[in-house]
This record gives C-alpha cells, structure tokens and sequence, in this order.
C-alpha cells in the first residue's frame, strides 16, 4: 500500500508539476558554455553511449548467443539461490534475552534458587550484561526464567548470538540445569512459543505418540541443525500409586474401602471438627505430620483395622509403585498433541531445520504427523504467499503492458527483464552473505516494479522510431539503445543510491532493512547491465518469429473450394 501511494503520488507530480517547473527554471546551454563537471559527464556519457552502441550491434548479430548467455545465467542464479539459507525473519540484536532453566525433576524451590542465583552472579560479572531479572518457580518448583539485558551492540565485543552460546555452554554445565536461550526478536512474529523451530507431533495413542515424539526431538538435537531442542512433555515429581491387594486383604479380613478411608485419612486428612475465631469458622483437618509421610517407606508404619479387631500393617495387603505423573496432556485441534521447540544451530537455516523435521515426520506411523506451528508454519505460508504475489504481479503486469503497446509480444518483451533481475538478487545475497526472508522476499517484489522501467523505456521508443522510421526490429533497436541508455542509467543509479544506506547495515532494525536493500541493489545491477543487451536481442528475435509467421500465413494454401471456383 505504501508503495502503491507513493507511485501515484510521483505520477501525480510528474505530469503536473515537474513541467510546470521545467518550463519556469530549466535552461538548456552548449556543451562549450557548460562547466567543468558538465562537460567532463557528457565526454563520459558520449563515450559510454560509443562503446554500448558497438556492444549492441555486435550482440543483434548473435541474439541467440546473447539469449543463451542469459539463460546459462539464469540457471547458475537457480544453482546458487539452493544455497542460500532460508528463514523467516533474520534475527535482530536488540539487546535483550530471555533464558529458559529447568531444574531435574523432584527438585524443590530452594534448590532451584540456589541455581538461579548461581546463574545471576555469573551474569552479573560479565561485562556485556546491564541487569538480570529472574523469575523463580516458574512453571512449577523446577522451572525459572532469566530476562537478560546487554550494553549496546557497539558497546560489546560479543554479538548477541554469541553472548547465547556463552550462556548456553555456562548454564549447561550445572549439575542438574539446562538452559534454553530465547531470542526475542523471533517473539512477535508466528506467535506461539516464539521459537524459530516449532513443530508439534500428533496421535491417538498416547505412549505411541510419545515414543515417536521424543524420537524425533532426539533425532532434531542430533541432528546439529537446532540446540536448545525442547518439548512440552513434562513429567512430574514421582508419586506413590497405591493398590489393594485383594486376594491378600481378603485373606486377612480387611475390605478395600478400610484400606482407602486409612490411606486417605491418614496421608490426605480428614476433618474431625471446627473451631470458631472472630465469627470466623474453620475445619480442624486431622493427619500425619510431614515427617511421617514424607517417604514411600513410611507407608509400611500404617495399620488397618481387621473385621476381627486385629491391626494389619497396611503395606502386607496393597502394592505400591512408584511412577512419574504428566503435568498435562496438551492437546491441538482436537488430538492429542506434544510440541517440540528449539532455536536455529550457528551456522544453520531455520528452512533447514524445519525441512528436516518434516522429512522426520514422513518416517511416522500411519496416524500419526508432524504439524508445523508457530514461527515455523508463519515461514512456509509466507514463503507460498510472497511466491503468489509474484506471479500474480507478474500476471497484471503484462495486461497493463499489453493494453498500453496494444500487442501481445511486446510485454513478454519488456518481462524477459525480470528473471534477470531475481538473479541478481540471488547473487547479491549470496555475496552478502543474507538470507531468503520475509524483507529479502518483499524486496524481489519492489524489484519486480522498478526494473521493468528499463526495458519500457527501450522498447517503446523502438517502436515509437519504427512505426514513424519505418525500420526493422534490429535497426530501431540499434538507434534506440544509445539514446535511451542515458535516462536508464541514471534511473537504475539513483535507485541503487538510495537502497545503499539500508545496505550498509547502519543502526537498529539494520538486520530486517538489509536483506532487501541487498536484493533491490543486486537485481538493479545486473538487470541493467544485462537489459541493455538481453531485451534487444529478444526483440529481435521475437520480430523475426512475428515475421515469418506472418509469411507462413499469407503463403498458406487457398481452402479446395476456392479452387474449384
């Protein structure tokens, strides 16, 4: 939309005020009356128009040779563009992260402190940190969270990636804590957890679905594709499961509700009485101490009373195991549903990690599936949506051409520019050393806009030469060329210039600006370059098909019935 105003808006001004005041202010003068700097661009200009004009002409001798140089191009920008990483949204140094601990299961609020504040001093003595704010306890005794700010970028040897690795390596190495860093720029975008990788797997059978989940979560760490690989499956504190043994409590007299009303009166409490205190009442609840119920071991000092008065030790009629209770049963869309995350490993893409989880998915059981969520689904439909909007842009743009040439080949001709433009694109990141995003995606799209000036400032005036002229195809392009390289070159450069400071990476948000300032300036680049020599080698050509078509049609035989009249 912004864009789209903008263009109305210049077209508005240069059909009404640029005239206006080219007629009050512009003066044209000779070359001899002109200054120093004047004259020494148009001796530079002459001489580029000299020496563009014999390239020209030796390129229309061999438009094939031209053409198949273009596509040899094309094909090696495809071979280099499967090299490039792909991601949703470039991660931003903005200074600030979060950290995830979690402490062994069974380990209490004081012991998770303890780490905690272990954590803390490390941070506090570094150098890059400003302040730490922790929160304890969180997602139950055996969970916490660290909210970390650093200096400024310029202010730090460290990136902000390689501050989290720091952390990472430190934290990991307490007995009984691991650590999972967070960058919160990934945060605002996808939602859910906020995890560059995020996929969750899904089924029926519970114990089915979690053996294939944490297979798959041990495959993705294994992987090196991803660290910090975590899921929501979480088991709890251990709890004691306490079972009648029937045959044994029948033996011996005792009924299974005796057995239930001691444990549970016993270890659960039960209220025995009230007591009022300033009109307030309350319940007396009546059980064992803590120390007395605190180890499975003391369910053995318990007694139950038999139908013939006699005490039974309760641990002779029940069985007791011992088992790791969930925390929850997460659920999505209705299926049960465990989610596994993790940040995208140095050196790695988060389209990488997100192409091998899905490849893991395919090994599945039938029934069961990895679905994509998160910033991980945000990637894959943004990808689909931007590659939409190309090809649908490329579709109103050539109705709008074919409209105003008022000929079908035309447009293609002036299009032929846009494949060349993406791979400049490709090779500008490639150099740059960026990735494919949501900013670099958006910027092949500003592309698709501003490199097709060029090729309609070449075609239509070789038209416009051959319709008054009446020359051919190669003649008209020959004239043309030279006189409208100027006005492309000067379009393309002040185009470039102003992309420039965006691509030099200058101050905050510089990670989201750069990637498409580089694709806009890579694809002007080389669709100028080339859109000088590849669109008038295709016009020619595709002249030369307009022509012969023509002839094979006026030199078609006349139907039989004409004949015999």
């Amino acid at each position: 939309m912004t864009l789209s105003v903008a263009v109305a808006l210049s077209y508005i001004e240069a059909i009404s005020l640029a005239p206006a005041r080219c007629a009050q202010m512009l003066t044209t003068t000779s070359h001899e009356n002109r200054g120093f700097v004047g004259r020494l661009a148009d001796r530079g200009f002459n001489a580029l128009s000299r020496g563009y004009a014999s390239a020209l002409a030796t390129s229309l001798r061999f438009p094939w040779v031209v053409l198949g140089i273009a596509v040899a191009v094309l094909a090696f920008a495809g071979f280099v563009a499967t090299k490039i990483p792909q991601e949703f949204v470039p991660s931003q140094d903005q200074s600030r992260l979060s950290v995830k601990l979690t402490t062994s299961v069974g380990s209490n609020l004081m012991a998770t402190d303890a780490l905690v504040r272990r954590a803390e001093q490390f941070l506090i003595a570094r150098p890059e940190v400003v302040d730490v704010m922790s929160t304890t306890g969180s997602g139950g005794n055996n969970g916490a969270q660290l909210y970390v700010t650093l200096v400024e970028p310029k202010e730090r040897k460290l990136t902000q990636a390689q501050f989290s690795a720091v952390m990472r390596n430190e934290f990991n190495s307490y007995p009984g804590l691991k650590a999972a860093v967070q960058d919160l720029s990934q945060q605002g975008f996808g939602g859910s957890k906020g995890y560059p990788i995020e996929f969750s797997v899904r089924g029926s059978d519970w114990n089915t679905l979690v053996a294939q989940a944490m297979k798959l979560k041990n495959e993705l760490a294994q992987s090196g594709l991803a660290t910090d690989v975590d899921s929501d499956y979480q088991l709890g504190s251990p709890e004691l499961v306490v079972t009648p043994d029937r045959a044994r409590a029948n033996d011996v007299g005792v009924s299974v509700q005796d057995i239930a009303t001691t444990v549970s009166a016993l270890v659960g409490g039960v209220v025995i009485g009230q007591y009022s205190n300033a009109g307030r009442r309350m319940d007396v609840n009546l059980r064992l101490t803590a120390a007395q119920r605190a180890r499975p071991e003391d369910l053995s000092m318990l007694r139950v009373r038999a139908t013939n008065g006699t005490l039974i030790p309760i641990s002779s009629v029940v069985i007791t195991t011992q088992v790791a209770e969930l925390q929850a049963i997460n659920h999505a869309d209705r299926e049960r549903a465990i989610t596994i995350t993790g940040n995208v490993a140095a050196g790695h893409a988060q389209g990488e990690a997100v192409a091998f989880a899905q490849s893991l998915g395919a090994e599945l059981p039938t029934g069961y599936r990895v679905v994509t969520s998160g910033a991980s689904s945000q990637f894959s439909d943004a990808m689909s949506s931007l590659i939409f909007a190309l090809i649908v842009g490329i579709l109103v743009a050539y109705m709008v051409l074919a409209s105003q040439f008022n000929s079908f080949l035309h447009p293609v001709t002036v299009l032929t520019i846009l494949p060349l433009s993406v791979a400049g694109a490709m090779f500008a990141l490639f150099i740059a050393g960026k990735t494919l995003n949501v900013f670099s995606m958006i910027g092949l799209l500003l592309l698709m806009g501003i490199v097709k000036k060029n090729s309609i400032i070449l075609v239509d005036y070789a038209a416009e030469v051959r319709l008054h002229e009446n020359l051919d195809a190669k003649s008209a392009m020959l004239k043309a060329g030279p006189v409208r390289l100027r006005p492309i070159l000067m379009t393309a450069v002040a185009t470039m210039m102003a992309a420039v400071p965006s691509a030099m990476g200058l101050g905050p948000g510089s990670e989201t600006r750069g990637p498409m300032a580089d694709a806009v300036i890579g694809g002007l680049i080389l669709s100028t370059a080339l859109s000088l020599l590849v669109v008038p080698a295709f016009y020619v050509v595709a002249d030369g098909f307009k022509r012969k078509k023509k002839v094979d049609i006026t030199q078609a035989p006349a139907p039989a019935h004409e004949h015999a009249q």
